[in-house]
C-alpha cells in the first residue's frame, strides 16, 4: 500500500564535498545553487557580478538580504538563491532564512543542488544547517491527488567546506522527520490502530527492530482499565499498546520513548464540533514522533538501547464508549473518576507509562499532542515540556535552541494535585476548567509512573503550523525528531541526574 512504501523507504541522497567556491565550478555541478555567506558584500562571492548588478536594479543593498534571500536567474537558465545569515542570530532564525532561500529551489523538483558557503568561522554550522534544511523539505509526503510527481532529489554537493563528517546524521534526521510527518499527514481510513500495527510490523522487520504488542483483550486482562475505557467505545476492536525495540551491543543505556496514537479523536460522548474535529486523524503525533526518533536513532545505529511504546486507539461514540463519571482501575491499581471523555489521551498514556516505567529505562520521554491549554499558553511555534527532574528540563530547553525546535519548561509542581482531588476515586481524570490543563495534565501522567525515573513529558502544540516551522515548510513539521536527536548527545555523553 501507499503509506508503507513511504514510511519503509529509506531515503537515499549522494553528498560530495570540496572546499573550493567559485562561479565555475557550482554552474558545472548543477543548475539549482544556493549561496550562503556570512560577511558583507564582497566582489569574492559566486555571482557576484549578477548579483551586484540585481541589487542596483532593484535599489537594494546586501543588507537588505538580511531579511529576505534573493534570487538570480542566469543566462544559461541557473536558479540561484543567495541567503545571508547572521551567526550570532538562533538555530530557529537561520533555519527560517534558509527555508524561505531553498524554496524556489525545489519549487522546480531538482535532481541535485549545490550548497556554496562563502563564510570564516561558520562555515561548518551553515553548511549542515541548509543540507537539512534542503533534505528535510525535498521529501514526498503523501499526497493522494491524480497529478503527476516531481523528480526527486538525489544528489547534494557541498562547497566551501572541507569536511561533511555530519552527512549521515543530516540524512537520519531528515528521515526521521519525514517518517513522522507521513505518518501524521496520513487520512484515517489508512491509517486505523490495525494499519498502523500493519506499518509498523512492517517497519520492524525490515529494519531488525522487535515487535511485540498487547491487543485490548490483552490490556483487559492485565488490568489495563485507562487504555481499554477509551478503546473500547470503537470497532472494529483494533486498539492496542505496540513495543518497538532497537537494541545496540555496546550500548549502555536505555531511552524509553512513548507516544499518544490516537488515529482519530471524536471526543467520545464529549463530542467535538465540526471546526474541531477537523484534523482530528493528526492526534497520533505523539506517536509519529517516537517513531521518527526511532528511525534516526536506528539509521545511525547509536549505540543505545531504546523502547518505543506507542499507544494506538480511536476515541469514538458508541453504546460501550466510556462517559463521564465512569470510574475505572488503571494498570497500577489507582482508580481513576471521568471528568470528560475528551481527555482521553491521559488515559491511554496512563496505562502506557505504566508498561513502560515498569522496564526501569534511564529516562522517559512522552510526545502527546494532550491539551488545548498548551497552545493557549504559547501557541503554535513553541511546545511545553514538564520534568520530573530539573536537570532534565534544562536540557531539553537547551537541546530545543540548539536544535531550533523551541520548548518551553512548564513547573512540576506538587500543589497543583489538590485540583485533581476526587470524592469517589483516587484521582480525577481532569477538571471541568480548562485554567492550567497542561499542568494538570502532566501531573496525572506522573502518577502512573513507577519507580525512580528520569521522564519528560513533551506536549506539542507545535506540531502544526500554517506556514511551516524553523526548517520545515509543511505544516505538520514533525516537531520533536530534532529537539530529541539534539538531546540525545546530551544523554549520551552525561548521566541526566
Amino acid at each position: 500500500m501507499f503509506y508503507i512504501r513511504v514510511f519503509c523507504n529509506d531515503m537515499r541522497i549522494e553528498w560530495s564535498q570540496t572546499s573550493e567556491v567559485s562561479s565555475t565550478l557550482l554552474s558545472a555541478y548543477a543548475r539549482h545553487i544556493l549561496v550562503i555567506f556570512e560577511e558583507k558584500f564582497s566582489a569574492d562571492l559566486p555571482f557576484a557580478d549578477v548579483f551586484a548588478a540585481k541589487l542596483q536594479r532593484a535599489g537594494l543593498t546586501a543588507a537588505d538580504l538580511k531579511d529576505k534571500p534573493i534570487t538570480l536567474e542566469l543566462a544559461e537558465g541557473t536558479l540561484v538563491s543567495l541567503c545571508q545569515l547572521d551567526a550570532t542570530a538562533s538555530t530557529f532564525a537561520m533555519a527560517t532564512a534558509l527555508r524561505a532561500a531553498v524554496k524556489p529551489l525545489l519549487a522546480e523538483h531538482p535532481e541535485r543542488i549545490a550548497l556554496a558557503v562563502y563564510a570564516k568561522k561558520q562555515a561548518p554550522q551553515f553548511a549542515r544547517l541548509a543540507a537539512y534544511v534542503a533534505l528535510v523539505n525535498a521529501q514526498a509526503l503523501p499526497v493522494l491527488k491524480q497529478k503527476p510527481a516531481g523528480q526527486k532529489l538525489r544528489e547534494i554537493g557541498v562547497f566551501g567546506v572541507a569536511d561533511i563528517a555530519w552527512a549521515e546524521e543530516v540524512s537520519a534526521l531528515a528521515a526521521g522527520n519525514t517518517v513522522c510527518r507521513a505518518l501524521t499527514m496520513t487520512p484515517p481510513n489508512m491509517l486505523t490502530p490495525a494499519l498502523y500495527r500493519q506499518c509498523l510490523q512492517s517497519m520492524a522487520s525490515e529494519k531488525g527492530w522487535q515487535y511485540a504488542e498487547w491487543d485490548t483483550d490483552a490490556l483487559r486482562q492485565l488490568g489495563a482499565g485507562a487504555f481499554v475505557a477509551v478503546a473500547q467505545g470503537s470497532e472494529p476492536q483494533d486498539a492496542a499498546i505496540v513495543k518497538l525495540s532497537y537494541r545496540h551491543p555496546q550500548a549502555e543505556k536505555t531511552l524509553a520513548l512513548v507516544g499518544k496514537g490516537i488515529c482519530f479523536d471524536t471526543g467520545g460522548h464529549n463530542l467535538k464540533s465540526a471546526k474541531y474535529m477537523q484534523g482530528m486523524h493528526q492526534d497520533m503525533n505523539g506517536s509519529a514522533v517516537a517513531v521518527g526518533v526511532l528511525q534516526a536513532i536506528s539509521a545511525q545505529q547509536l549505540p543505545i538501547n531504546v523502547d518505543c511504546w506507542l499507544a494506538l486507539a480511536q476515541n469514538h461514540i458508541g453504546p460501550n464508549a466510556y462517559k463521564q463519571n465512569d470510574v475505572i482501575t488503571a494498570l497500577n491499581g489507582m482508580s481513576i473518576e471521568i471528568v470528560h471523555t475528551d481527555a482521553e489521551g491521559r488515559m491511554i498514556l496512563a496505562d502506557t507509562l505504566t508498561l513502560a516505567s515498569r522496564d526501569k529505562p534511564d529516562v522517559m520521554i512522552d510526545y502527546a499532542t494532550l491539551t488545548g491549554s498548551m497552545q493557549t499558553a504559547l501557541g503554535s511555534r513553541m511546545s511545553g515540556i514538564v520534568a520530573n527532574q530539573a536537570v532534565l528540563a534544562q536540557q531539553m530547553v537547551e537541546a530545543g535552541a540548539v536544535s531550533g525546535e523551541r520548548v518551553v519548561a512548564f513547573p512540576y509542581a506538587e500543589d497543583y494535585d489538590s485540583e485533581l482531588d476526587s470524592d469517589i476515586a483516587d484521582i480525577k481524570q481532569c477538571t471541568m476548567d480548562s485554567d492550567a490543563d497542561h499542568m494538570l495534565a502532566a501531573r496525572f501522567l506522573g502518577k502512573f509512573i513507577e519507580g525512580d525515573v528520569a521522564w519528560c513529558h513533551i506536549d506539542l502544540s507545535s506540531y502544526s503550523h500554517k506556514e511551516g516551522l524553523g526548517a520545515v515548510a509543511s505544516e505538520v513539521n514533525g516537531f520533536g525528531v530534532a529537539l530529541t536527536l539534539q538531546w540525545l548527545q546530551t544523554f549520551m555523553a552525561d548521566k541526566v541526574r
